[in-house]
């Protein structure tokens, strides 16, 4: 099944009314019950937690304008594939796993990072990241900061 998944990109409507309808709907459901999908001819299959979080996500991005990419991940990838999925070059993503950021395996002279890890190193990461920016910013509530620079002096 998995070699006939293909990555593709859907792009939002031209009309986003009835997409805006659609996602109003979802935030009111809720979590009232169990979420079901209803085929062409009436049969129902019920949606996994997961999937009907996804479904409300996808649906939320495509009403907001946003294009959506769908992509099969296998749970083992390629040093490139993780790079990609981090938005940093290969080589980074080598210096990375070498400093021991994340766990790899070699297969034969190359390596494999399960998708875990990646996700993994991109939550810590992003973490880490709004740690940095709160501290920094309550450094520059302390210091006066906001208020010196409210009104820009002119530089020319």
């Amino acid at each position: 099944m998995s070699n006939a998944l293909r990555e593709r990109t859907v792009l939002p409507p031209d009309d986003p009314a009835e997409l805006a309808r659609f996602v109003q709907e979802l935030r009111s459901a809720g979590g009232r019950a169990r979420a079901r999908l209803v085929g062409p001819d009436g049969s129902e299959i019920e949606i996994p937690d997961e999937l009907y979080g996804v479904l409300r996500d996808v649906v939320t991005a495509l009403s907001e304008g946003l294009a959506i990419s769908i992509a099969p991940h296998n749970t083992m990838l390629t040093t490139q594939e993780a790079a990609d999925l981090l938005n940093i070059s290969r080589p980074t993503l080598v210096r990375l796993l070498s400093e021991g950021e994340m766990p790899y395996t070699m297969r034969g002279r190359h390596r494999r990072v399960m998708l875990r890890d990646v996700l993994d190193y991109q939550e810590r990461t992003r973490q880490a990241r709004r740690r940095t920016l709160d501290r920094m910013t309550a450094e520059a509530e302390e210091d006066g900061l906001y208020e010196a620079t409210a009104t820009p002096r002119r530089t020319r």
